[in-house]
């Protein structure tokens, strides 16, 4: 176990943790939420600073990010754990750290997962599959480190880190996609264990520190596509956030305590995919299920084809504007 950032004493041997923002108070001996963190005789330390469970290189696409660096590989790492508990968890087997604390996986720093990146010849590093601001040390580090390498850093969150946490990545972190589960706070209570506001929060401050910033909603049948819903969230993304940001509405499959819920049907995804256009949003995708048109990038301003997307594939190469009509679209380009 190695020692952490962002906490605080206050009373006696007693924490308050700041990385995320259920500000878990941790009498000594004990761990916050997301059972990573311990107070260890009035020091919070960490199972998970320097271990890594899986790494894998990916399309960028898959991430999703549509509009960063578009067509190219980035080397994916991740960790164990999450400061959620979602019921639908697509990753359980590694968001759910044992209470005996034991972790399956292997210790890494900055160095060696940069290396292996520049060895495999990745565009951008990404932290992910689990909640990736738990290793918030190794983050730092590695992004620091990365500009030596020139390679930037993606982050994919559920979006609920701390200000504190977001200023301490502000000038290292390049893009992000953060997961708004729903538009409802029952939803995330019920479902998730935490609560709406301040992923809503988050994503509009993360939104002025200029990362590159594309937003997820999984869309689960009869728990939280009812159109209402989804327009709500459209509107926030449209009026907060702005109409260039991307929206992918994905497509759920049964999994952990949900493995017998149906599966979203092509039909309720295209909904929420009229939803977002009919909000006013010029960048709207669709995820998790075959579609000829739900993955390309078209032109806000003449509607011609701009990127062609098969999934985790470019068949039309992007340039960063319309070249019909020229209008220039927005994202990471190169």
């Amino acid at each position: 176990m190695l020692p952490t950032l962002l906490w605080s004493n206050t009373e006696g041997l007693t924490i308050r943790c700041s990385l995320c923002s259920h500000e878990c108070l941790i009498k000594n001996g004990n761990k916050g939420i997301c059972k990573a963190r311990i107070n260890k005789d009035g020091q919070l330390v960490s199972v998970l600073t320097d271990v890594v469970s899986s790494i894998q290189m990916d399309p960028v696409e898959k991430k999703p990010l549509f509009h960063f660096l578009p067509g190219t590989k980035t080397f994916s790492v991740g960790s164990v754990g999450c400061n959620f508990h979602c019921t639908f968890c697509q990753n359980n087997h590694i968001s759910n750290i044992p209470q005996t604390g034991v972790i399956n996986g292997r210790k890494a720093n900055a160095r060696t997962l940069l290396d292996l990146a520049q060895k495999q010849n990745a565009k951008s590093i990404a932290f992910t599959y689990n909640e990736p601001t738990l290793s918030v040390e190794l983050i730092q580090e590695t992004a620091e480190r990365a500009k030596a390498y020139q390679l930037p850093v993606i982050l994919v969150s559920n979006g609920y880190m701390s200000r504190a946490c977001i200023d301490l990545l502000r000038h290292s972190i390049h893009a992000i996609n953060v997961d708004i589960k729903s538009f409802s706070d029952a939803f995330y209570r019920e479902y998730c264990g935490a609560k709406l506001a301040p992923v809503l929060d988050a994503v509009q401050y993360i939104r002025d520190c200029g990362w590159w910033l594309e937003i997820t909603t999984l869309v689960i049948p009869s728990v939280n596509d009812s159109p209402e819903e989804l327009k709500q969230c459209a509107r926030f993304i449209h009026d907060v956030l702005g109409p260039d940001v991307p929206w992918h509405v994905t497509a759920f499959h049964g999994a952990h305590k949900m493995a017998n819920h149906p599966s979203t049907t092509s039909d309720q995804l295209q909904t929420a995919w009229r939803i977002g256009k009919e909000a006013g949003l010029n960048y709207v995708y669709m995820g998790n299920l075959a579609s000829p048109v739900g993955g390309n990038t078209y032109c806000p301003s003449c509607k011609a084809l701009v990127v062609e997307r098969t999934p985790w594939k470019i068949l039309f190469p992007p340039h960063g504007h319309c070249p019909k009509c020229g209008t220039p679209i927005p994202g990471v380009w190169r």
